[in-house]
């Protein structure tokens, strides 16, 4: 059962919304406060409409258990009633999703890293796949996907794949993706027809601003070197690779993707910048949780949180213990099922933190 809102908290978003419409109506705001002030017009506007809805709804109730006791109006009052019922519940629910604390990455873009995992080249081909899934919902969520850097191994597909995803929102639908994926299927390479099992890991990390990280120069050990492509092969001639070592985290990051040096070492410090940030939200989220374990949301990559299981069509997430038999559909990017019920499995474990902390 969710804990009921206050009928004070929903007065004061109301009072927030119009408070914002007349400031905003005013005419004689600052550019940047008008920007800042719009911003925040549109994140409460929604959640003031199912304040009203949801204040609309508990008077209307109120009203109608009155009305029983009116012998003329009591058969009509009843019926209304019953509609109520079923409406108010639904109501303080959504009222409740919508007040939860924000994850302050969620409208962020992100970086997608895919690492082929146990099974040699039918992992790497796996890899390949998933990055491709990730790649066309990108396409149809209208996002940019940007290739960082690519290991591709010698039978196609991926040892390592990282890129950027930009666009809104776009940490928020794939926050619930790292982990490891695992395939069953028969391999390109089996003759026998045996099928084999496989996985990949795929991390998804909101992408960091230079001011969200402050990098200092001293704390940074940077190596130059030649490029060098599958079978040692130069990639070009002059020394653009780059290897950055934070050295107070011990982190490393290559970049030789890109024939510039310079090129390589702003994608190095895009990549470096954003492990950072990812690194301080996990300590943070560490302290807030405690020994609280998300089920949904915990982002361990070390954990197995989906099977994609060719002969049988179906995909399976062990965490909310759904099964899809869309498979094809799925590798081709139609993820949104997916993604809606991983963000609802996690709003409702919110929730009932939330109550349990009541």
């Amino acid at each position: 059962m969710t804990a009921s809102i206050s009928a004070t908290r929903l007065t004061a978003i109301l009072s927030r919304r119009d408070e914002l419409q007349s400031q905003l109506a005013s005419g004689d705001l600052p550019p940047d406060r008008f920007v800042a002030l719009s911003k925040e017009y549109a994140e409460v506007e929604p959640v003031a409409e199912a304040a009203a809805e949801l204040e609309r709804l508990r008077i209307e109730f109120v009203d109608l258990e009155a009305m029983l006791n009116d012998p003329e109006l009591r058969d009509m009052a009843a019926e209304e009633l019953q509609l109520i019922k079923v409406r108010l519940p639904e109501a303080e629910r959504d009222m409740a999703i919508r007040l939860l604390p924000k994850d302050s990455a969620d409208e962020r873009s992100a970086m997608l890293e895919v690492r082929a995992g146990t099974g040699g080249d039918e992992a790497a081909l796996f890899a390949g796949d998933l990055f491709r899934m990730y790649q066309r919902y990108a396409d149809a969520q209208g996002w940019k996907v940007e290739l960082i850097s690519a290991s591709e191994s010698e039978v196609g597909g991926y040892k390592e794949v990282v890129a950027s995803i930009t666009g809104a929102g776009v940490f928020a639908k794939l926050k619930f993706e790292s982990g490891v994926h695992r395939v069953q299927r028969v391999p390109a390479t089996e003759s026998g027809g045996r099928i084999h099992t496989s996985a990949a890991t795929v991390a998804v990390l909101p992408e960091a601003e230079e001011v969200d990280v402050q990098i200092d120069e001293k704390d940074l050990k940077v190596d130059i070197y030649r490029s060098s492509g599958a079978g040692g092969q130069h990639v070009n001639t002059t020394d653009s690779a780059i290897r950055i070592t934070h050295i107070p985290t011990g982190l490393v990051v290559i970049q030789q993707d890109q024939r510039s040096q310079h090129k390589n070492r702003a994608k190095a410090m895009q990549v470096l910048r954003t492990r950072l940030y990812e690194r301080e939200r996990e300590i943070l989220h560490a302290e807030r949780s405690g020994t609280r374990k998300s089920m949904v949301g915990s982002g361990d990559r070390s954990e197995r949180i989906r099977t994609y299981n060719y002969p049988q069509g179906r995909v399976t997430d062990h965490r909310i213990n759904l099964t899809l038999h869309r498979l094809p559909e799925m590798m081709m990017g139609q993820l949104d099922e997916l993604v809606s019920s991983l963000v609802t499995a996690d709003q409702a474990e919110r929730l009932a933190g939330l109550d349990d902390a009541a």
